[in-house]
């Protein structure tokens, strides 16, 4: 019996303010439509999802910000950098998503981009704004589990607590 073979995973871009800007409610994978000297781009790790968000569009969900920087070898075949890129994903999945986005308070933001099995991905979520007072509350309840975390380490290999 040959063991399971886990799907290869390569990140390319992660967005690390997104989760300190909102909480996330659920994740999507989606697949996106790219062209040849965008995916050549990405494989070089040359994509950026600082401003980068998803809307409905003719029923379709675009990504709408996410910068990939021109391929370096391109020549007139290059692609624009900031041009709005189709998500893909089952109709079941997308009427599902816009129903939560038409209620309103939550939206739809990119929090990863990665290679899977040689196909490009999106990690999408809905996901809420948090106020400036949860923010704050996160980071402490960060620092807080990080100081228990370390006692615990000083603990386990009999150091004394530091002052």
């Amino acid at each position: 019996m040959s063991p399971s073979k886990q799907p290869e995973r390569r990140l390319i871009a992660s967005n690390k303010k997104a989760r300190h800007e909102y909480t996330v409610l659920r994740t999507y994978e989606a697949g996106i439509v790219l062209v040849g000297t965008e995916v050549k781009s990405l494989r070089e790790g040359r994509a950026s999802l600082v401003d980068a968000f998803a809307h409905e569009r003719d029923g379709e969900i675009v990504l709408y910000g996410l910068h990939i920087s021109e391929y370096a070898y391109g020549t007139w075949t290059n692609h624009a950098p900031r041009r709005n890129r189709k998500l893909l994903l089952h109709r079941a999945e997308i009427d599902r998503i816009l129903d939560k986005v038409r209620e309103g308070g939550v939206t739809l933001v990119p929090l990863s981009m990665y290679f899977e099995n040689g196909f490009a991905k999106v990690e999408l979520a809905l996901a809420k704004g948090k106020r400036s007072y949860d923010k704050r509350q996160t980071l402490a309840e960060r620092d807080a589990n990080r100081e228990i975390a370390r006692e615990l380490g000083r603990h386990l290999k009999g150091h004394p607590r530091q002052p």
